[in-house]
């Protein structure tokens, strides 16, 4: 059986081990299921260190691919399916997927990102999609007996940076080939620091693409702990969910609190939750004054965390500990140094800012997937490295988030990069130059807006704005969209071309005090 399903699959075989919007699978099915994955992928060749591509949403047979990868040494590359086909086509080419699985309701952007691409297999999941083989068919080809030399599978998990071009993420500690183990070992650490209580169900919400909710979901069904998922977000569904299913924990952004304060006050009435021993929230700002709203109304079940797809999680701090300090992201973890350092690297004193870096306790380090020199620019010569966040320590150890060097917009938890916008924008024949910058939302925390300087001779109007709004939502996933224009008469640019992006942007943060 696969090592990491074999006591759940003969300790409760009939239980769900994943619930979608579809059906459920037991714990005996899963393992079947990834076996027969695990038979038919190394049956087209695939070894350890191999990729394997998922384009897909939420959906039992995500969790049954990622499942059969960590058993069998693959990468799995989690794809944002909100990409375009150009994004997907880069990110299937710079990962080396040799096979790729896709949802049907994503059809047309697949087949436009598969040509000319070198793969061995191309699979449908749920419906058809011409030239690709449908998911059960493609199962139904591998045995259910117990693989041999099963070892550890790893996640690729794209993020941008400022050349706009996504990057695999890699740990040096997690690479393919290593004992299955090691996942369960790290996944049972994460539970009992996080809260998850044995034999526990997880609420999956948002999209399992996602580094954290990756870790809140996939990384406890390893543990034992069952997924409930849903494709998309609707708040007063979220409500039932937890009561009928009896969920334990779930992953939360900020933007989900809002809509499900915004809940008619008999559905929030008719609200058990009493299951719930942890509800996680991260991966965005969250208002002070919503997150006191959810404590009040869920109790002091709502944990905050502070981390990224590079760094994982840092630091935690509990509802009792969040109440005594608002705003703070808690205390390091064990398992993680951080460090607040001056620019000339001394360590800055409570109360002051500077950058935070970080050490895996483990001598863990993060690369990025086939880029020497983007790797190196985010660690220093001792080892620390950092994800470009300002904040500063308390007098107690506790730390508070301040502001961002890099210009990362977050908006809705999910992480947007300007760079990648500007160079849309700038193709368009009326821009000069242009900036893209994060403005407060009050449901999102960000929203985007670009700063445009118009060519010689071209008028700023409305309909040009709401053009130049169609010409990017053209090229790129809808959430990277300005939602506004600015025009603007000179960008703020220096001698040899450096821009004070601040300048444009701080104007927008003035009455909140910070820009995050």
């Amino acid at each position: 059986m696969a090592e990491l399903l074999l006591s759940h699959a003969e300790n409760r075989p009939d239980e769900p081990a994943l619930v979608d919007d579809w059906g459920a699978t037991s714990w005996a099915d899963l393992n079947a299921r990834t076996n027969q994955l695990i038979s038919v992928l190394r049956g087209l060749g695939l070894g350890v260190g191999d990729a394997i591509a998922i384009h897909s949403g939420n959906r039992r047979e995500y969790f049954e691919l990622m499942s059969a990868a960590s058993h069998a040494g693959l990468r799995y590359v989690l794809v944002n399916w909100h990409w375009t086909a150009d994004e997907l086509r880069y990110v299937l080419q710079d990962s080396g997927a040799i096979v790729l699985f896709s949802e049907d309701r994503f059809a047309d952007v697949a087949l436009e990102a598969v040509g000319g691409a070198d793969l061995r297999a191309l699979v449908a999941l749920g419906g058809d999609i011409p030239e690709f083989t449908p998911y059960e068919e493609f199962l139904a080809g591998g045995s259910a007996e117990e693989p041999a030399d099963q070892s550890l599978g790893v996640p690729m998990i794209y993020t941008s940076g400022t050349t706009g071009r996504p990057k695999g993420v890699s740990r040096t500690m997690l690479s393919p080939g290593a004992p299955v183990i090691t996942i369960q070992l790290i996944g049972d650490v994460f539970a009992q620091m996080f809260s998850i209580p044995e034999g526990g169900r997880s609420l999956l919400v948002g999209p399992v693409y996602h580094s954290a909710q990756w870790l809140w979901s996939y990384g406890f069904l390893n543990v034992g702990r069952s997924v409930v998922m849903r494709q998309s977000w609707d708040p007063a569904e979220a409500l039932e969910l937890i009561d009928e299913y009896k969920i334990t924990n779930v992953h939360l952004v900020p933007t989900q609190f809002v809509r499900l304060l915004r809940l008619p006050e008999e559905t929030r009435a008719g609200f058990d939750g009493s299951s719930l021993a942890a509800v996680w929230h991260g991966a965005a700002p969250c208002s002070p004054e919503i997150k006191r709203q959810m404590i009040d109304w869920f109790g002091p079940v709502v944990h905050e965390y502070y981390g990224s797809t590079e760094a994982s999680v840092n630091t935690i701090v509990s509802s009792e500990e969040w109440l005594k300090k608002p705003g703070t992201v808690g205390r390091p973890l064990p398992i993680t140094e951080v460090h607040v350092l001056l620019p000339d690297g001394t360590p800055a004193a409570p109360g002051e800012h500077g950058q935070i870096w970080f050490r895996y306790a483990s001598g863990d380090k993060v690369e990025y997937w086939g880029d020497q020199e983007k790797t190196k620019s985010i660690h220093r010569a001792d080892g620390l490295f950092t994800t470009g966040d300002i904040g500063y320590f308390d007098e107690d150890g506790y730390l508070f988030l301040a502001d961002r060097v890099i210009d990362m917009i977050i908006s809705g938890g999910v992480n947007i990069y300007p760079a990648e916008i500007e160079g849309v924008l700038i193709m368009h024949p009326a821009v000069r130059d242009v900036a893209v910058f994060g403005v407060p939302d009050e449901e999102f925390g960000e929203q985007v807006k670009a700063a445009v300087e118009l060519s010689h001779g071209v008028d700023a109007t409305g309909e040009l704005a709401e053009e130049l709004i169609a010409h990017t939502r053209s090229s790129l996933a809808g959430y990277k969209v300005p939602r506004t224009i600015d025009f603007v008469d000179e960008m703020p640019r220096t001698p040899t071309g450096k821009l004070y992006k601040r300048l444009l942007r701080d104007p927008y943060w003035a009455e909140k005090g910070k820009a995050i």
